[in-house]
């Protein structure tokens, strides 16, 4: 499970200056414990989330909600996420998603390599800190230089 630590009594709550540095993140995992936790996390950071609980609603959520970034659990029930991300990447601006693996069943570099071969970013391995979460993010924020 994610760690997080969100001050008591502002779970949930977002810092409106935030609000023009928010993103768009699709969180996809089929432990709700977790799917909670991140939200509150991402939200509580000025995030827009959208959550899902399996690999085929996350390309539909994916073409909708247009996220700029998707927090994906590896072992998802009907598509697992390496072939979400594969599939991810082939829809419309799916090369612009910062794509995150999760798992904490998938651990081995056998299991890294795979999921950067199918369009990954990162990749992190469960228990996991909020705030590793929060600076992947944040590089959605920073000039790549070409």
């Amino acid at each position: 499970m994610v760690r997080a630590r969100v001050p008591a009594g502002h779970e949930g709550q977002a810092d409106p200056s935030q609000a023009a540095n928010a993103l768009r993140v699709l969180v996809a995992d089929d432990d709700s414990d977790t799917v909670l936790t991140l939200e509150t996390v991402l939200r509580h950071e000025g995030h827009e989330v959208r959550s899902v609980y399996s690999g085929s609603a996350v390309l539909d959520a994916a073409k909708q909600f247009q996220p700029h970034a998707v927090l994906l659990d590896i072992s998802m029930p009907d598509l697992n996420g390496y072939d979400v991300a594969s599939r991810l990447r082939t829809q419309d601006d799916g090369h612009k998603v910062l794509l995150i693996g999760i798992s904490g069943i998938y651990k081995k570099d056998a299991d890294r390599v795979l999921a950067g071969l199918s369009g990954f970013d990162h990749f992190l391995v469960k228990p996991y800190l909020a705030s590793e979460v929060l600076e992947l993010l944040e590089t959605l924020r920073t000039p790549r230089i070409p």
